[in-house]
């Protein structure tokens, strides 16, 4: 496992934002752990995070030339980790939207830098792919054109059908998919440690019940 995963993991799991027990889906599947990247919520822990999508970034060698989030969750993201990218050497501009367009002002619904060339999402995890098509709508309609998506975990497991919502946006939409860790990574991370036998376990029946690959 790439270094940056590894402590991509224990990082999420020392903020609570990985946490292992008894939790429900929204699909209402019984699962064994929880991610929720709204509790990354403090400057520090943003800081922290967003060096982490730069190191998936920059090791995924996707090109690109500017940064989209989606909003809510997208807006945070994508700005901080414009700031760690310039920190490294790499510096792009990026641009996220509002959920209505505003009529006065600067007007529109995007705010930030035009759209334009290639358009790499960042977003917090892909649950049903909603908030990525609407981001191809936005995109598409300033003429520019999705380079990929980026997000924090992937939790490889099947959504109504043969595919995870990551491997149909892969599939469907003809985007690449780029994420910190997937929940491989959290078996490899749960593996290093004889106390999380148990959750090892619990975690290893439920890729099996439902992973996607």
């Amino acid at each position: 496992m790439s270094s940056y995963r590894q402590q991509f993991v224990a990082f999420a799991t020392q903020r609570q934002a990985l946490r292992f027990g008894h939790f429900v889906t929204k699909a209402g599947r019984p699962s064994p752990y929880f991610f929720d990247a709204g509790l990354f919520n403090d400057g520090g822990a943003l800081a922290q995070l967003t060096e982490f999508y730069a190191s998936a970034i920059l090791d995924s060698d996707l090109a690109f030339d500017m940064l989209y989030g989606p909003a809510y969750k997208g807006i945070p993201l994508v700005a901080g980790v414009a700031i760690a990218l310039a920190a490294r050497g790499r510096n792009v501009p990026y641009a996220f939207n509002r959920k209505e367009a505003k009529d006065h002002g600067e007007g529109g619904s995007i705010i930030g830098a035009r759209l334009s060339g290639r358009v790499l999402i960042v977003d917090d995890v892909i649950s049903a792919g909603t908030s990525v098509r609407e981001s191809l709508t936005h995109i598409a309609a300033a003429g520019a054109v999705a380079a990929g998506v980026v997000i924090a975990l992937d939790r490889m497991e099947r959504g109504t059908g043969a595919l995870s919502a990551v491997d149909e946006v892969r599939q469907q939409m003809g985007l690449p998919v780029v994420s910190i860790a997937n929940l491989d990574d959290i078996v490899e991370f749960l593996g290093h440690d004889p106390a999380m036998a148990e959750r090892l376990a619990a975690v290893r029946d439920y890729r099996m019940k439902y992973g996607s690959r």
